[in-house]
């Protein structure tokens, strides 16, 4: 299983150091096996070292530039980091990222030879619509994404499930995923209100490969308590 944790907008360098020696310490004494991936906020990046994948939650298409409030490859560099977080839908609809823009930003990481965690995700609209109109939407999404692409992991997390308390029904997850495994041959995780009362029974779903998790992964006890469920 691939555990992989977003911080959003929370944690400092600082409080990031305390929460990875405490991860490290769990995950270590209990000897898990299971792939973890962790995803500070910009200002937190720094030579982390531990049983993790230490990756940055956005990153500009290019080396370095003239591009206001952006980091580049030149930056990510210096911490040694060759993993990205790209199209999550709180950067597609609060920050007005296109699917242009998203494809723009995965082909540059793409041939830099980056690991690249892709979100996908649809609006409470679209899935009260049904099954099918669900795949169209999360399909539209691959527009100019090469899904065959071997370092790409995809999350699906359904936009009205992310922060909100609510995650999507066992049958809801197992549908989308299968769905989405027949045009996608990479791993599938799943994502939008994964906690410690829904693990267990997220992670047995076939076709879900792990899961990318929000708020419940901002505590390190907390989030090592979902690796080793």
């Amino acid at each position: 299983m691939i555990f992989a944790a977003n911080f959003k907008t929370n944690h400092t360098r600082a409080t990031t150091k305390h929460y990875i020696e405490v991860l490290t310490q769990k995950l270590h004494a209990e000897k898990s096996d299971d792939r973890v991936y962790i995803f500070p906020p910009a200002t937190a990046l720094d030579r982390f070292e531990g049983a993790f994948t230490l990756g940055v939650q956005n990153a500009y298409p290019a080396v370095n530039g003239a591009y206001t409030g952006e980091i580049g490859l030149e930056q990510l560099e210096e911490f040694g980091i060759n993993t990205i977080l790209i199209g999550h839908s709180e950067r597609r609809q609060i920050l007005g990222e296109s699917q242009e823009s998203v494809a723009q930003k995965f082909a540059f990481f793409q041939e830099k030879g980056f690991e690249i965690l892709y979100c996908i995700g649809e609006p409470l609209e679209i899935r009260e619509r049904g099954d099918e109109a669900v795949m169209r939407h999360l399909l539209s999404q691959f527009e100019g994404i090469d899904v065959g692409y071997e370092k790409l992991i995809v999350a699906y997390e359904p936009i009205w499930a992310i922060g909100t308390g609510r995650s999507a029904t066992v049958k809801e997850i197992a549908s989308t995923h299968e769905a989405l495994r027949q045009t996608i041959k990479k791993p599938l995780l799943y994502g939008g209100s994964v906690n410690a009362e829904n693990i267990k029974e997220i992670s047995k779903i076939a076709f879900v490969d792990g899961v990318l998790v929000g708020s419940a992964s901002l505590d390190a006890e907390r989030f090592a308590s979902l690796v080793l469920r």
